[in-house]
């Protein structure tokens, strides 16, 4: 008897607080963090491929708008992200791509989401969603935006102890699924102004990408 009734706790004691008070907290500790250094790794799953595509690295975030994206693994790339301008660094090809913050979907709203300046509560519909894991002292949540965009949904995974987003994962409209994973976070780290600057050799080529506008 005592055991049935430990299994019917179960469920009251994994949401003892409300959505609306996880989203709350999870935003409040957002803002409050000025900078966010982590490793990461990110996996893209295409519709039309079995096999998914893995990259991993440092990220780096400084408050108001400063992301970087150190890409080690399997190309070393360098995606950084100032003054509303998306830059992508390739070394090894000596070429730079440049594009508008609406081309790259899921990098801007990463930062949105990392920063605290979106809020959930107010731009999604949210609820809990028990999706697989590791770490099982986190909560996990779906956003489904309340405007129609080029994703369809996001998971998040927060950190019950630090009210930080360990995994966060897309999905868009046609089937494809992109997951980014951070660990060994460490927030409110100094990170140098050059940190966001690209030193590039003379014979670098550029190549500039036309803004595509966000649908809805």
């Amino acid at each position: 008897m005592k055991f049935l009734t430990w299994i019917l706790l179960l469920p009251l004691l994994s949401f003892s607080q409300t959505v609306e008070e996880v989203a709350l907290k999870a935003e409040t500790k957002l803002r409050s963090i000025q900078s966010i250094q982590a490793n990461f790794e990110q996996t893209l799953y295409p519709s039309s491929l079995s096999t998914p595509f893995k990259e991993r690295g440092k990220f780096y975030l400084k408050k108001p708008v400063l992301m970087r994206w150190e890409y080690k693994e399997p190309e070393e790339k360098i995606f950084l992200y100032k003054e509303g301008v998306f830059l992508i660094y390739y070394p090894e090809d000596k070429e730079l791509v440049q594009s508008a913050v609406s081309k790259e979907t899921y990098e801007s709203e990463v930062l949105s989401l990392l920063s605290g300046k979106k809020s959930l509560m107010n731009n999604y519909t949210v609820e809990f969603s028990p999706f697989p894991s590791e770490n099982q002292n986190s909560w996990k949540l779906k956003l489904t935006p309340l405007e129609e965009n080029e994703y369809s949904s996001i998971l998040l995974e927060i950190n019950e102890k630090t009210w930080l987003i360990q995994r966060a994962i897309f999905f868009d409209w046609t089937g494809n699924k992109s997951e980014f994973h951070f660990s060994q976070i460490k927030t409110n780290v100094s990170l140098p102004q050059k940190l966001f600057e690209l030193e590039l050799p003379a014979d670098v080529e550029i190549f500039k990408d036309e803004p595509v506008k966000k649908s809805g």
